[in-house]
């Protein structure tokens, strides 16, 4: 799996958060490797017509589909962010991002990154750097307050039910999708979708990025080809149409589900966002 160990390798904790505009990001981007798992297909290649508008100024060429470039800072990076367990003083070992939620306090992820299945209970102690950049942590850490997963996941495992959803605690009085806005949820996409991957790998501690075409693996499962997504990605959103106006996406899948997102770094897997995800994001806004 992508996941990476938190001091050992254990399961992770989902928190769902909500949006909001963010001061002091680019309102539009500019143009100028996962936690442990495995992955294999591929996506669809070839230049993009136009500059990634948050590729690093620094790179001299565009990116092609499905090679990863370090991105900007920019309001729609800001709300994805590194998971670490307790603190920053370790590793970060997974990736999660804001979503919508009436408490404005959530947050989606992997469940393996947020569930420890040897003991059969939510991490406890996990916390979210959004934005994180070689130590820098501009909105602080969030402590992740509750873990939501499917039952069904927590019992067997089920890579079909890889998605957990993290409730957040407030920070001097703000949630944090006040602060940093959210992402909407997209139940039932279809598998073909371009979107732009955003993750942490645990070897690097500024993230990647990589845009591309999904693909159907099966009628559960999507896969995309982007290089260099190595441990520590586990719940990265897969993110469509975003909006600078309104600076809103739409998280259609998170890298997780077959074999923990993959095996490979450069082909990964997304449990595919059904009704049993919806009614799981339901439960989720009823508890936090």
């Amino acid at each position: 799996m992508r996941s990476l160990a938190r001091k050992s390798v254990l399961p992770l904790t989902l928190v769902i958060v909500g949006a909001a505009a963010v001061v002091g990001y680019a309102a539009e981007e500019t143009h100028p490797s996962r936690a442990t798992g495995s992955h294999t297909g591929h996506g669809t290649s070839g230049a993009s017509s136009e500059e990634p508008e948050d590729q690093d100024p620094s790179a001299s060429a565009p990116p092609k589909n499905g090679n990863a470039y370090t991105p900007r800072r920019t309001e729609e990076n800001a709300r994805i962010g590194a998971v670490f367990e307790k603190d920053d003083h370790g590793s970060h070992f997974c990736t999660a991002s804001v979503v919508q939620s009436p408490g404005r306090n959530m947050l989606i992820t992997a469940a393996h990154c947020a569930f420890d299945a040897d003991a059969g209970k939510p991490v406890d102690d996990l916390v979210f750097a959004p934005d994180y950049r070689n130590g820098d942590e501009p909105t602080g850490l969030w402590k992740v307050s509750k873990v939501v997963v499917d039952d069904r996941w927590a019992k067997s495992q089920d890579e079909d039910l890889d998605v957990a959803f993290l409730v957040l605690d407030a920070k001097q009085g703000k949630e944090i999708q006040d602060v940093l806005g959210g992402n909407t949820l997209g139940i039932d996409r279809g598998f073909d979708n371009q979107v732009k991957i955003t993750g942490y790998p645990t070897s690097r501690d500024t993230p990647i990025s990589c845009q591309n075409r999904t693909t159907k693996f099966s009628d559960t499962q999507m896969r995309i080809q982007c290089t260099d997504f190595e441990g520590g990605t586990s719940g990265s959103p897969w993110l469509a149409d975003y909006d600078p106006k309104s600076h809103t996406g739409t998280v259609i899948g998170i890298l997780g589900g077959h074999e923990g997102g993959g095996d490979e770094d450069d082909v990964s897997y997304a449990s595919y966002f059904d009704e049993d995800i919806a009614n799981l994001y339901k439960r989720a806004q009823n508890e936090d």
